[in-house]
C-alpha cells in the first residue's frame, strides 16, 4: 500500500469520527486530538479502526508516536510495509 492509499484511509476514518472536520485546514504537524477536538476514547477508536482497515494493531505503546497527521501517516506506512 502506498502513502496516498493510506492517506485516503486515514482521512476517511477521521471524517467518520469528526465529520465536521475540514481536513484541508488541518495543520499536519499539530496534535490531531487538539486540532479535531478528539477525546482519548475517540482517538483510540481512530487507531483501532485504522488498524482494522490496514490489517494490524496499533499498540498502546506507540500512541505517542502518532499524535500528528504527518507522524500517523508515516507510522501507518512503515507498519503496512511489514
Amino acid at each position: 500500500m502506498n502513502t496516498e492509499q493510506i492517506k485516503t484511509i486515514l482521512q476517511e476514518e477521521i471524517l467518520e469520527l469528526a465529520p465536521e472536520a475540514d481536513l484541508d485546514l488541518l495543520d499536519q504537524e499539530d496534535d490531531m486530538r487538539e486540532e479535531l477536538d478528539l477525546d482519548s476514547m475517540d482517538f483510540m477508536r481512530l487507531c483501532v479502526a485504522l488498524g482494522n482497515k490496514l490489517g494490524f494493531q496499533i499498540p498502546d505503546s506507540d500512541l505517542t508516536k502518532i499524535l500528528t497527521f504527518e507522524s500517523m501517516l508515516a507510522y501507518l506506512y512503515e507498519r503496512s510495509k511489514t
